[in-house]
């Protein structure tokens, strides 16, 4: 039951977060904003050169190459700017989002 609430609350997040701050934060154009929020997730890439390339037991921060500390500062690099500010968002969010699932990991 556990798991099954991790799982809702990590992927749940990934994708319905970034609508929800997407249509506060940027009202007049949240579809956009949503869909580049969401494409964001292609840092997850890095996954494929991990092995196993799928450990629900595995925290992705800090073991996967864009997951690390020194792309937060990247990311928000992307945030500042106003022409990337969208995709800055989504990535720091994607982290924040991964880290919680840490958090989550080691507290059960």
């Amino acid at each position: 039951m556990i798991e099954l609430a991790r799982f809702i609350v990590h992927y749940g997040g990934h994708f319905l977060l970034p609508g929800l701050i997407a249509y506060i934060f940027f009202r007049t154009q949240w579809k956009k904003a949503w869909l580049l929020m969401i494409l964001t997730m292609i840092i997850d890439l890095d996954h494929l050169v991990a092995d196993p390339i799928f450990d629900p037991e595995r925290c992705s921060i800090n073991y996967h190459f864009l997951h690390q500390t020194w792309a937060v500062f990247v990311y928000f690099g992307l945030f500042l700017y106003k022409k990337t500010r969208v995709l800055g968002l989504g990535l720091l969010v994607h982290l924040l989002i991964d880290g919680i699932d840490c958090l989550w990991m080691n507290a059960v």
